[in-house]
């Protein structure tokens, strides 16, 4: 079964509840593509990582919600400095970071029941038309867990590859990352029937 990201704390970030924490997500995270200023979105870059300890989390936490990624994000910096110059690359690079460090640190210190919750409520105003706003809630809680459980199976698989001498094959990382993430959706799609 997938493994909860949640870690225990005492922390503001830990007892405030999980709609408020999600919308302050959601509406920074917008925020971050929406500031044009370099400097603003370094120092919101600076501030996600300065949330980590206020939460009790250490930075390695913060280290771990960005190494299953940090490929993707080197690429994404890449084509923007080929496409676009340093200035939007590292822009770019950033704003991706920043939101992937609050989206890890919600996972962290939000339980999955809460999470699940906070989205029924929200989405209760559908359930008139036939749709079941639990079932939505937890694919969406389930959504959002699968983005840093996903990173960290990038990263074990490109350690395993590496210590194989595979570092380079797109193969050796590929079909390994696949395969475990079809078996994850499988769980996930058996936890939503179980649900129901």
């Amino acid at each position: 079964m997938i493994a909860s990201l949640y870690r225990p704390g005492e922390s503001l970030l830990h007892r405030m509840a999980a709609g408020p924490k999600l919308l302050a997500l959601a509406l920074v995270g917008t925020l971050l593509f929406l500031l044009p200023s370099l400097p603003l979105v370094l120092g919101a870059l600076a501030m996600s990582l300065l949330l980590f300890p206020l939460a009790g989390l250490p930075l390695a936490a913060a280290w771990r919600a960005m190494k299953g990624v940090l490929l993707v994000l080197l690429l994404v910096g890449a084509a923007q400095l080929w496409l676009a110059g340093w200035r939007e690359a590292l822009l770019v690079t950033a704003r991706l970071a920043g939101l992937l460090l609050l989206a890890g640190l919600v996972t962290a210190t939000t339980r999955m029941a809460d999470m699940v919750e906070s989205f029924e409520r929200v989405l209760g105003f559908l359930r008139p038309f036939g749709v079941d706003p639990a079932r939505i809630a937890l694919a969406i809680a389930l959504a959002i867990r699968f983005i840093p459980v996903l990173a960290t199976i990038a990263a074990e698989i490109r350690e395993a590859q590496a210590a194989r001498g595979l570092e380079r094959s797109v193969l050796a990382m590929g079909v390994p990352l696949i395969l475990r993430t079809l078996r994850m959706a499988d769980e996930v799609a058996e936890a939503i029937d179980a649900r129901s």
